[in-house]
């Protein structure tokens, strides 16, 4: 990762050509229809597009990131990292708090953990109720929405 080359751009229209991305972090695309039109759209590229996130407000305290997707290649490098580092900085001044959702994966809740977040709450059956397919990721069977919740505030004096 190469910092002076690295730039992130908020997108505007046209949301849908990043589809690709958003559908490897969210593998039900009416699921990111939901989200995407009210969404702020991030894109990360570092010569070229390596990772993409959604941000979503929840109302005037709460803006919850629903979709972060980097290829493959470029996971582990640190770009998904940088682009949360980024929004939590660029939404600092606008919300007190971020969530994030996700399945009840070690590794990307240990991912989000690093990044700042702790552990909320849980909506249980959330995977099986709301996608029309059982949802793995590697061979854990994804059934609860863990919530994790980071506070923009704190993270802001801290630089996390």
């Amino acid at each position: 990762m190469n910092r002076t080359m690295m730039k992130i751009e908020r997108i505007i229209e046209n949301k849908k050509q990043f589809l690709d991305l958003l559908i490897l972090a969210d593998e039900q695309e009416n699921m990111i229809d939901k989200y995407l039109p009210s969404g702020d759209l991030f894109a990360l590229y570092d010569g070229d597009l390596k990772s993409v996130c959604v941000v979503v407000p929840i109302n005037s305290e709460i803006c919850e990131l629903k979709n972060i997707g980097t290829y493959e290649k470029y996971q582990g490098k640190g770009y998904g990292r940088a682009l949360i580092s980024f929004i939590s900085d660029f939404y600092k001044n606008d919300f007190k708090t971020m969530l994030v959702g996700t399945g009840e994966t070690p590794w990307i809740l240990s991912f989000y953990e690093g990044c700042g977040f702790e552990e909320s709450h849980r909506v249980e059956n959330f995977f099986t109720d709301n996608y029309d397919h059982p949802m793995f990721d590697g061979d854990i069977q994804l059934v609860d929405m863990i919530y994790l919740k980071k506070d923009l505030k704190t993270s802001a004096i801290y630089g996390l």
